[in-house]
C-alpha cells in the first residue's frame, strides 16, 4: 500500500514538472524577437587577402534571453558582435534590432540606435582614467538633455553595483571587478533592452568573474535585459539559456570544442 502511494506521488510530481516545462516553453515562444540576423556574411580584404569572417549567419534572439556565443579564436565571434551592435555593416545579409533593420540605416542615424537600444560591456572596460566612476557612467548621456535625472540614475546604478562608497574614485583606484561593475553601470545608464558583452570576465580572476556572471544573470532575470555574450568562459556558457558556437564563421548549436 505504501509503495503504491509513493508511486502515485512520483507520478503526480512528474505531471507537475511536465506542466511547468510546457508553460515555460509556451512563454518562451510568446516572447518577441529582439535581435535577428538573416544570412549575414562579412568579408574583409580582396584577392589573396580576402577573409570570410562570417558566412550566412542566421540568428534569432528573443526578448529576455541570455545567450552565450563560444568558439575558437578567429572564429568570427567579435565580428558577429560588431554586426549585432551596428558597429560594422555586413557584406551581405540583414540585421534587425528591435524591429529596425540596422544594416540599412544611414551612418548618421546609427549612433541613436546604438545609444538608445544597446549597452556594451568590454573585456578591457574602456573607462576614462581621468574621470571618476560616476563620470564614466555618465559618459553616454553627455549629449542627452536631462542631466540631473541621469545623474541620479547613475548614482542608483552604482549603488546597485555595490559601489556606493567608490563613486568618486578614478579607475586606477578601483579593482578589476569594480571597474567592470562601473562598465556594467555605464551600459545601463540609458536603460537599453539589449546588452552585448565581449569577454566580460576575460580580465578578471575566477572569484570576481563569478560575481560579474551572477550580476549579469540578476539583470537578466530581475530587470528583463537581453544578454548576448561572446566568451571563452565555460561558466557563462553552462549557465546561459542558450549556447551557440562559431567555427570558421558558421554558427551552430552543436557543441564543439572551443579553446580557452
Amino acid at each position: 500500500m505504501e509503495e503504491e502511494t509513493n508511486q502515485e506521488a512520483v507520478v503526480e510530481l512528474q505531471s507537475k514538472v511536465d506542466e511547468t516545462q510546457l508553460r515555460l516553453a509556451a512563454r518562451k515562444r510568446r516572447r518577441r524577437s529582439i535581435v535577428v540576423t538573416q544570412k549575414v556574411s562579412k568579408i574583409y580584404g580582396k584577392g589573396v587577402t580576402r577573409v570570410s569572417a562570417l558566412k550566412a549567419v542566421n540568428l534569432n534572439v528573443k526578448k529576455g534571453e541570455f545567450i552565450a556565443v563560444l568558439g575558437p579564436s578567429g572564429s568570427g565571434k567579435t565580428t558577429l558582435l560588431n554586426m549585432l551592435g551596428a558597429l560594422d555593416r555586413p557584406t551581405a545579409g540583414r540585421v534587425f534590432l528591435d524591429g529596425v533593420e540596422t544594416s540599412s540605416v544611414p551612418e548618421n542615424r546609427l549612433y541613436q540606435i546604438r545609444r538608445n537600444k544597446l549597452g556594451f560591456i568590454f573585456q578591457s572596460y574602456y573607462l576614462v582614467p581621468t574621470l571618476s566612476a560616476l563620470q564614466n557612467v555618465l559618459m553616454p548621456v553627455l549629449p542627452v538633455k536631462g542631466s540631473d535625472r541621469y545623474y541620479r540614475r547613475a548614482e542608483r546604478l552604482l549603488k546597485m553595483m555595490g559601489l556606493k562608497g567608490r563613486m568618486h574614485h578614478k579607475p586606477g583606484e578601483l579593482s578589476g571587478g569594480e571597474q567592470q561593475r562601473v562598465a556594467v553601470a555605464r551600459a545601463l545608464i540609458l536603460n537599453p533592452g539589449v546588452i552585448l558583452a565581449d569577454e566580460p570576465t576575460g580580465n578578471l580572476d575566477s572569484k570576481t568573474g563569478a560575481e560579474i556572471i551572477q550580476l549579469m544573470h540578476w539583470l537578466n532575470k530581475k530587470r528583463g535585459k537581453t544578454f548576448i555574450i561572446v566568451t571563452h568562459d565555460r561558466r557563462i556558457a553552462d549557465s546561459a539559456e542558450r549556447a551557440l558556437y562559431l567555427r570558421d564563421g558558421r554558427l551552430s548549436r552543436i557543441p564543439i570544442e572551443a579553446d580557452g
